[in-house]
């Protein structure tokens, strides 16, 4: 059997956190940022946790994280 690879894209856009859910950022927050009000860039800037019907196809991706 072939070594299991993890997809670097998706490694470099999750983390685990300490009981083994996944975290990710928010997306959005990159450009036309005039037209965002401030309350909705500052909650844009919090981490979240991935849904759980994504949680496995993350999990494949990463196997490692």
């Amino acid at each position: 059997m072939p070594k299991l690879k993890t997809r670097r894209a998706a490694a470099k856009r999750f983390n685990t956190t300490g009981t083994g859910k996944i975290k990710r950022m928010k997306p959005y927050k990159s450009h036309i940022l005039e037209s965002k009000s401030p309350k909705r860039k500052r909650n844009l800037r919090k981490a979240t946790l991935v849904s759980k019907t994504m949680t496995e196809a993350v999990r494949k991706m990463c196997p490692f994280i």
